[in-house]
């Protein structure tokens, strides 16, 4: 019997041990440095319906209904000008038993988490060493205890230190130059959007997004704001804790977001986004990595839970037809996902009157184009 250990209880560990547990042959392990599962409510993630798909393999479907929502469309409205500029029917990539789906993040952790036996996560353990012999992986833990394995699967997030360790170098993300301002708001305290789709507002030099998050009445909120951060900062993150630096952002976007939104967020967070600069190729075999230990990648796709869920499946599949394309089919597909986060990023940000001018009349096109859409987000959301 193959032994497996995970590095990281997040949606890309939880959900590979879940799709392991399927198969005999694997005894597997997860290994959690905090002492416990993040379930707190708090924000919210959107699915695409390929990562649904995936999901319902392990009995997704089965979900209480009213723990998740199933946008019709997503609204573009422009800050600028105060309008709506178009919207995009993003129903046309579901299918029968798989549909575009939000839903609080700790609902989805705690789907994972449930559907696993409670003695298959062990906690408050940090790896600190690996070897690696010709037969297998030995990790040596924080604690001073020792387990040898078949197989590692680093899953612990974008500052993932398993990763530095097994590159014997440190490897950091990279501050993105921007934040996000995280919270949610009570529908009705919203006016003039559609409360069954997704809403997506571009400003200047930053772009917000309103979702629901189940069939209740709370709307999730994100905001996406370009800010240049010193060293220090990026380094004190008790920094973005601070109500006066809470206040200051939200003193920054008192001149595009509607006042009756600023003023009724709810348990409003603030924190700096970093991304991967590039992906790390390791050169055992036997150790991989998934999520975003893999590769972070920028927030303007909304792909980082469905990029994990694909990750983890991907790896799935490597491990139970005994090949090695994981690594190659990853890279091609997250640079791909990489280069459009890259493009919205830019498109979402414009300030310039002339240049968001002509953004609104490509996207009106654009919009109405099946072909583009296919090939744009088809790509992403449903293949």
């Amino acid at each position: 019997m193959k032994k497996i250990a995970i590095i990281g209880a997040g949606i890309s560990g939880l959900f590979f041990a879940n799709l392991l547990r399927q198969k005999s042959g694997f005894d597997i392990s997860i290994y959690e440095k905090n002492n416990s599962i993040n379930i707190e409510k708090g924000y919210g993630i959107q699915l695409s319906v390929n990562s649904v798909n995936l999901l319902n393999k392990i009995g997704f479907k089965n979900i209480n209904i009213t723990n998740k929502f199933n946008p019709k469309k997503v609204d573009f409205y422009s800050l600028i000008k105060s309008k709506k500029i178009c919207d995009l029917d993003i129903s046309i990539f579901n299918s029968n038993d798989a549909k575009y789906t939000t839903l609080q993040r700790s609902s989805l952790i705690d789907f994972l988490h449930q559907k696993l036996p409670s003695n298959l996560i062990q906690y408050n353990k940090s790896v600190i060493k690996i070897k690696e012999t010709a037969k297998n992986i030995i990790l040596i833990f924080e604690d001073n205890s020792k387990l040898e394995c078949d197989y590692l699967v680093i899953s612990d997030g974008v500052f993932s230190s398993t990763k530095s360790i097994i590159a014997n170098k440190k490897i950091e993300p990279i501050y993105s130059k921007s934040i996000a301002i995280r919270g949610t708001i009570n529908k009705y305290m919203v006016k003039n959007i559609d409360y069954n789709n997704i809403s997506l507002f571009l400003g200047s030099n930053f772009h917000s997004v309103i979702y629901p998050l189940d069939k209740g009445n709370e709307l999730n909120f994100i905001g996406i704001l370009e800010k240049k951060l010193n060293k220090i900062q990026m380094k004190d993150y008790s920094l973005f804790n601070e109500r006066s630096f809470i206040s200051s952002i939200i003193g920054e976007l008192s001149n595009q977001i509607d006042q009756n939104i600023l003023k009724n967020i709810k348990n409003i967070k603030c924190f700096p986004i970093y991304i991967s600069k590039k992906i790390y190729k390791k050169e055992h075999k036997n150790i991989f990595l998934i999520g975003d230990a893999f590769f972070a990648l920028p927030p303007t796709l909304a792909q980082g839970a469905s990029k994990s869920i694909d990750d983890a499946y991907e790896l799935y599949k490597n491990l139970e037809n005994n090949n090695n394309f994981f690594l190659k089919k990853r890279i091609k597909k997250i640079k791909m996902i990489n280069k459009r986060s890259k493009i919205n990023y830019f498109a979402f940000h414009l300030s310039s009157n002339q240049l968001t001018f002509v953004r609104d009349i490509i996207m009106k096109y654009l919009i109405k184009n099946k072909k583009f859409i296919n090939t744009y987000l088809g790509k992403i959301y449903k293949d």
